[in-house]
């Protein structure tokens, strides 16, 4: 099963909105979303699951929510820097491939929670503790079946000025502060979010 060819890397020299605060591709029905869909607030996340601050950040929205009074809408996009993360697309092919038998967000858990062994022998093995179907979740990957999706959320990355992730947008908006509670829970009860 080989790699896949970069996506990213070029066109980070090319981005096209170079101050964008705006998403600009708004959430659809084709996005990856957990919470409510009458939530107040939504944070969406372009994040690589070989990023380390990724990672941590997963814990930290954790924190995030557990300081809210209600529970907020969480979305994630792809945007893997596999220019010096050599397993960041695979690990999103992954996620792709479980997401198309309705696991997208454990295998997502998963992948953050195991970044130092993001290799095909261990994703294939948790697709199984998963319940999947192991043989279509290999076809998949080898198929590349999220190659699309994976380039279209790298495409709406850059079109929004994202340069490096984590990357959050709060209803649409760019936040531009720190992404640790005391830097987002102020930031969604801007937005109208109720903090405890």
């Amino acid at each position: 099963m080989g790699e896949p060819k970069s996506a990213a890397g070029p066109r980070l020299q090319q981005r096209v909105a170079l101050d964008a605060e705006v998403l600009a591709v708004p959430l659809s029905d084709a996005d990856h979303v957990r919470g409510p869909s009458d939530a107040a607030v939504t944070l969406l996340e372009y994040g690589d699951y070989e990023c380390f601050y990724c990672g941590a950040a997963e814990n930290i929205l954790r924190v995030v929510q557990e300081r809210l009074a209600s529970p907020i809408r969480l979305a994630f996009r792809h945007f893997p820097l596999a220019e010096i993360h050599q397993h960041a697309e695979f690990a999103a092919l992954a996620a792709e491939a479980a997401g198309a038998q309705g696991k997208f967000w454990q295998m997502h858990a998963w992948l953050f929670q195991n970044q130092r062994s993001l290799d095909v022998a261990q994703m294939v093995q948790e697709a199984a503790n998963l319940g999947l179907d192991v043989e279509r979740f290999r076809a998949d990957l080898e198929g590349q079946v999220g190659r699309a999706r994976i380039e279209a959320d790298l495409e709406g990355g850059l079109q929004s000025g994202v340069t490096g992730v984590p990357s959050f947008f709060i209803n649409g908006v760019r936040h531009l502060g720190n992404y640790r509670p005391d830097g987002l829970v102020p930031a969604l009860v801007a937005a109208g979010a109720h903090e405890k």
